[in-house]
């Protein structure tokens, strides 16, 4: 995780990606609220968080280095619905599932190599993010789980595996690919917990557990072997091993999880985004590089968060009864 942090910590800065916060048609022309009455709390990880360029400029007041961005599903959903659900966001990149539940957590920060540092670093740590959780609240949308699965160690391994390979062979499933059930089990065990602390703390609140999208494509063709825009030295065989057996039983994972819990449901990503992987044109996910020299390390960009909010904004709505 050290590593993962390291690496993910290394972002460059640029522009952020247009994505327009559209307001749904049945609220159009609606007179905003004086003030919203429903607690609405964010929680989960980068691909909550934004923490890329591609997904914005960093949103936070005060600083506090979990590099929260301004087109990040909770921000482009607060600007869609912020007369009905006051906003308290409290993700944060690099975050696992105990950091939701009970850990505190070291942040990230943003390093600006390779001229300058972070004049905000290094940061405090933030306490678990539970803590925002209270009995007043409305809602709460969580996504995380790819930190304690070990998805950021594995996009680290696959691709220092794959080198000389020629795109050939699976040898990351061939190094790791026994490790993958113990890693969903802790998943599991621990989503299960996150989710009765966050019943505990706030009873009366729907809970909505917003799951990955699509990284990979079903024709793994489309992925051109040693481009960095895309999973750099990965073979196809790998990228089909991590779809199916790594991102989708994750998924699976979360939303069973989710099932035995009364007050919560998932929301899924993954059908929606289909076509949008890290290599289709119209992607939604960057893979480790955006042009021309920002390290993106396989996360949404704007317009897969403007997808996300599409889709969490529809649940929050329904949970309104």
């Amino acid at each position: 995780m050290a590593r993962f942090r390291t690496r993910l910590a290394l972002l460059g800065s640029a522009a952020a990606l247009a994505a327009g916060a559209l307001v749904p048609a049945q609220f159009a022309g609606a007179q905003p609220a004086a003030a919203a009455d429903r607690q609405w709390v964010a929680l989960g990880d980068s691909y909550t968080a934004g923490v890329i360029p591609a997904a914005g400029d960093v949103f936070e007041v005060p600083r506090d280095g979990c590099e929260r961005t301004d087109q990040s599903y909770p921000q482009v959903i607060d600007r869609d619905l912020g007369s009905l659900f006051d906003l308290t966001n409290v993700s944060c990149g690099a975050a696992t599932i105990e950091n939701v539940t009970d850990e505190a957590q070291e942040p990230i920060g943003r390093h600006l190599p390779p001229i300058s540092e972070d004049p905000d670093y290094p940061f405090p740590a933030v306490p678990p993010q539970s803590e925002a959780v209270g009995p007043g609240t409305d809602v709460i949308t969580v996504g995380v789980g790819g930190n304690t699965l070990g998805f950021g160690d594995i996009l680290l391994k696959c691709p220092e595996l794959g080198q000389g390979s020629g795109g050939v062979g699976t040898p990351c499933k061939d190094a790791l690919a026994a490790g993958i059930p113990a890693r969903l089990t802790k998943v599991s065990k621990e989503y299960d917990r996150m989710l009765t602390v966050l019943h505990e703390r706030a009873p009366h609140a729907k809970i909505l557990a917003v799951g990955y999208p699509t990284i990979v494509p079903k024709d793994t063709s489309k992925c051109r072997y040693n481009d960095l825009t895309q999973f750099g030295s990965i073979t196809q065989g790998d990228l089909d091993w991590l779809r199916k057996d790594v991102l989708e039983p994750l998924n699976k994972t979360i939303e069973k999880s989710t099932g035995t819990q009364e007050a919560a449901s998932f929301v899924d990503l993954y059908d929606s985004s289909q076509n949008h992987s890290v290599c289709d044109a119209g992607k939604w996910v960057e893979g480790f590089i955006t042009p021309p020299d920002q390290l993106s390390f396989v996360h949404p960009n704007a317009r897969g968060h403007r997808n996300a909010a599409d889709h969490v904004e529809e649940a929050m709505l329904n949970a309104l009864g």
